[in-house]
């Protein structure tokens, strides 16, 4: 099975916001990303828009033809924003406000009756819900009673630990996808995956639908070019 590559495109706002114009064209980048090869495009937009705006995902709803992820912590707000645009994918993650990137996955058992209503109310807008989450049995269980569609595996610990014992990192991974297909819950991944772990993560990983990429894909870019890159990734994919 081949896995998905969605291109998060942060950086790319991040950079264009530096000098308080509209270059590099994110809806244009996000458009040549489709063109060579990204499955889709992933956003996250932070409360203080330091990168990714809210208008911006409005914007990018109406360019993007293969699928619009949009992440984020649910304040009412965000929810707001994501029932109107209704992108095809929404991932919540339990970042606090002023958080610097996405570092640990729910509690989905303390926060249980809050994902519950959440996850209802972005399905009812026909908005496919994946959960940010640790690979732990019981926080998977507690996530199939929220109801959501998948989860996406916080990878970090992962990519931390790659280099010194691989064998030992993916093994909590690949023990919660083996129970995942178990449950029929669908799996997502992302952060910190990269040129160098991606593959041996998606080959013990099982029915691992889609990959969410993107410090590290922009900062390949700069070396081999977007179009490259793109490529580079959707090989080790297949």
């Amino acid at each position: 099975m081949n896995t998905k590559l969605s291109i998060n495109i942060n950086k790319i706002a991040l950079l264009r916001n530096s000098r308080g114009n509209n270059v590099p064209d994110i809806l244009k980048f996000a458009k040549d990303c489709e063109s060579y090869g990204s499955d889709g495009i992933t956003i996250h937009p932070r409360p203080d828009e330091r990168h990714i705006k809210y208008k911006d995902a409005y914007d990018l709803k109406e360019v993007v033809k293969t699928e619009l992820n949009i992440e984020g912590y649910p304040d009412e707000r965000f929810l707001k924003m994501v029932c109107e645009v209704q992108p095809h994918q929404c991932t919540l993650v339990p970042d606090a406000p002023g958080a610097l990137t996405s570092d640990n996955g729910w509690d989905t058992i303390s926060n249980q009756n809050f994902l519950k209503e959440v996850v209802s109310r972005l399905q009812e807008k026909n908005i496919r819900v994946s959960l940010f989450i640790n690979p732990d049995k019981e926080m998977l269980d507690a996530a199939k009673n929220t109801g959501t569609d998948r989860i996406e595996f916080y990878t970090g610990p992962f990519a931390h630990d790659f280099y010194k014992q691989k064998e030992i990192a993916i093994q909590p991974f690949k023990t919660a996808s083996i129970y995942c297909e178990q449950i029929d819950l669908g799996i997502n991944a992302g952060h910190d995956l990269n040129l160098d772990n991606l593959k041996y993560f998606k080959e013990n990983t099982n029915n691992l639908l889609e990959v969410s990429i993107g410090h590290a894909l922009v900062k390949d870019a700069l070396y081999f070019g977007i179009e490259n890159t793109v490529n580079m990734y959707k090989r080790l994919l297949k």
